[in-house]
């Protein structure tokens, strides 16, 4: 689904134009210039919603009716759910477990990459709130990349842009990323959801 289809969502729901919801549904699909794929979803996450969209749009945006719509709930609702079937949201960890790559092969440079902002205390505990919360060290290239960092980073930070030739690239990420049929519009249900899908079919 695209951004257009997700605003007039947001429209009925909460009433406004569509212009008033286009940069946050244009943002969470902004990991489409990464994977061509539903791959793509990282952000599809209350992880990103929590760490990054709301951080970056704040708690509230008042549309054109002036009426204040919580951030929180318009990508969960009219976005996140959405692309699921309204079944579910993933958690970031049922995307990190599809990420098949030896830990040890990246250790170093994820290392040498996150010493460049350790400095930063709040921009580090981004860096590294994958790993808080996946427990998986292969969370980090999610965060510990080229495009996080210049992209959206920069967003979130006072930091600059660095123009250098990065040790990793958001690539890798999903060339080692397994295709779930969870992450296509909600066909299965993913790791975290198995309870629920239980209770779904008992109904």
């Amino acid at each position: 689904m695209n951004a257009t289809k997700h605003c007039k969502i947001s429209v009925r729901r909460w009433g406004g134009i569509d212009d008033d919801y286009r940069a946050v549904h244009d943002f969470i699909d902004s990991t489409k210039v990464l994977c061509a794929d539903s791959r793509h979803r990282i952000f599809h996450t209350m992880w990103a919603v929590n760490y990054i969209i709301v951080p970056l749009f704040g708690d509230t945006i008042v549309n054109s009716d002036g009426v204040n719509v919580d951030v929180k709930d318009l990508c969960e609702r009219d976005h996140l759910l959405v692309d699921y079937a309204n079944k579910f949201i993933p958690t970031l960890n049922d995307f990190v477990c599809a990420i098949e790559i030896d830990s040890s092969s990246i250790r170093q440079p994820i290392e040498r990459l996150h010493s460049h902002y350790s400095s930063n205390p709040l921009l580090s505990n981004l860096l590294l709130s994958p790993l808080d919360i996946t427990g998986k060290f292969e969370s980090l290239l999610l965060t510990h990349n080229s495009w996080f960092l210049n992209t959206i980073a920069t967003r979130l930070f006072d930091i600059e842009r660095r123009l250098i030739d990065f040790e990793i690239a958001p690539d890798i990420t999903f060339e080692n990323m397994r295709f779930e049929s969870w992450m296509d519009n909600g066909l299965t249900y993913p790791p975290s959801a198995k309870k629920l899908q239980t209770i779904t079919n008992r109904n």
